[in-house]
């Protein structure tokens, strides 16, 4: 797959799940949005109704404390209208006599007059009842409207009947919610509260006015906050969060599916170098034996011994040479296990170190350099695989000798030292081109390559540092590398003695 095909790929995904995060995250907002909208009219709907009960206790007190009054002037009238009564009905008694036939037409026209005297009497005192009840009322009313503002708020509003009232209203509204309450006066400030009235912003606070009537000075407030309210609203929308969370797993896996994708793009171009590279590196070998092997067939080169000579040297040198091109091939497979199968045994750091140096004196030498051996390590003995310890080696002076400065002989550096009394140092430095600060972060990676500017002499796989990498780190050691740009590297080796 292109380059271009796969930054596609993921621009048309990163903007589909984008567009679908950020259509959940406002469908999450606006259901937010909605629950504090439907809270907040729950809460105003109940402070309303405690206000409007509240009003009518007060209403009712007055009622009571003057129908009181009322009943006690009543009972004094009605009992001086009774007793008129009773005196008329007996005179009426004593004057009509049904076996005097005589005297019947006068009693009776008198007796009409005195029954309709009673009445209108009667009518007369329902009247004043009636005046006086209204009376009754009115008073009532100024008395609400001039006096009751006098009263305390704390007898007008008991913390006890609010709280009861404020619950009851809630819960018939469908939000069974902890509160907190307190009255504050707009002039002296809170009257009372509850223990746990404490809010942390001005929003968190839900207000409604008590007794409206009053005069400005003495109006109070009833204020109400709810300390899970947060809760309350998160547990209503809760279900969009594991959308969300899925979402984001989404976008992680897409992530991590594109970064694999431009990983094995990437490896993918590496390995076609590293083939290119490989196949340039045997087919010098091979070319240079096949031409040796062609001058052997030649009767005039088998009977010259220097010629000879020459032509077999040169069949062992490539041999040697595509022997060792074969070997750091060999060496990738150890990146693909987790262990690789080594003979450990006991070695002396400093004998190896020396063999190796010697073996490479002559390559060296050939360039015009010479190689410095410091080998000041008191105790040397570490345990390690023999050849491969001695691969390390003589890659790190390979290397050394591979990017050297052309203008300038190289110069090696191989000292050993004791840091502590439990690891031995190994440093090997060079005076060659170096490298730069964001080549270092990068050189013990497979296939990688720094580059050598316009130098096009300097071929391999990528594979030596990786190797020498994996090796110390199988060892139980610890590798690091410091280097300055045109004027040389240092490998520093740290490994543990052999005890």
């Amino acid at each position: 797959m292109k380059r271009s095909t796969i930054w596609i790929l993921t621009v048309v995904m990163a903007i589909a799940l984008l567009g679908l995060l950020a259509m959940q995250i406002m469908y999450l907002e606006k259901m937010v949005a909605m629950r504090n909208s439907q809270f907040s009219e729950i809460v105003m709907r109940s402070l309303y109704s405690v206000s409007t009960m509240l009003e009518q206790n007060e209403t009712k007190y007055f009622l009571d404390q003057d129908l009181a009054e009322a009943e006690q002037m009543y009972t004094g009238i009605s009992q001086n209208s009774f007793e008129f009564s009773d005196s008329h009905e007996a005179t009426i008694d004593t004057t009509f006599n049904s076996e005097d036939p005589a005297s019947l037409r006068p009693a009776n026209r008198n007796t009409l007059k005195d029954l309709n005297d009673t009445y209108q009497h009667k009518q007369e005192i329902l009247k004043q009842q009636y005046l006086y009840q209204k009376s009754l009322l009115n008073e009532v009313i100024l008395t609400i409207l001039n006096e009751s503002s006098d009263r305390p708020i704390e007898e007008r509003a008991d913390s006890a009947t609010v709280a009861t009232y404020l619950r009851s209203e809630l819960e018939f509204n469908g939000l069974s919610l902890p509160f907190e309450f307190a009255i504050v006066n707009r002039t002296t400030g809170i009257v009372y509260k509850t223990e746990g009235y404490s809010p942390l912003s001005q929003q968190d606070v839900y207000s409604q006015l008590l007794f409206p009537n009053d005069p400005k000075s003495k109006q109070n407030t009833l204020n109400i906050i709810f300390p899970n309210k947060s809760d309350y609203i998160f547990s209503s929308v809760k279900f969009l969060v594991p959308s969300l969370a899925f979402t984001f797993l989404l976008l992680g896996v897409f992530l991590y599916t594109i970064s694999v994708a431009f990983k094995q793009k990437k490896l993918s171009e590496i390995k076609n170098d590293f083939i290119n590279n490989m196949t340039h590196e045997f087919k010098t070998p091979i070319s240079s034996i096949s031409i040796a092997a062609q001058m052997l067939n030649d009767d005039s080169v088998r009977k010259s011994p220097e010629m000879l000579k020459h032509v077999s040297t040169v069949i062992n040198d490539e041999t040697k040479r595509l022997r060792f091109q074969v070997e750091k091939v060999l060496q990738l497979s150890l990146f693909d296990r987790k262990n690789a199968t080594m003979r450990l045994e006991e070695e002396d750091a400093n004998a190896s170190i020396y063999n190796v140096i010697n073996t490479f004196k002559l390559k060296v030498e050939k360039y015009g350099g010479h190689i410095n051996a410091n080998l000041d390590a008191e105790d040397p003995i570490i345990k390690v695989d023999r050849m491969h310890f001695t691969n390390v080696i003589f890659n790190l002076l390979d290397n050394a000798v591979k990017y050297r400065r052309e203008d300038v002989a190289p110069e090696l550096e191989v000292s050993t030292v004791n840091p502590d009394e439990d690891h031995i140092q190994i440093t090997v430095a060079d005076n060659g081109i170096g490298m730069k600060r964001e080549d270092l972060k990068k050189i013990f990676e497979r296939f990688y390559r720094v580059s050598t500017g316009d130098r096009h002499d300097v071929k391999g796989f990528g594979l030596g540092l990786a190797y020498v990498h994996k090796m110390i780190d199988l060892f139980g050691g610890s590798i690091r590398a410091e280097s300055e740009f045109n004027k040389g590297s240092k490998f520093i080796i740290t490994l543990p003695l052999y005890k």
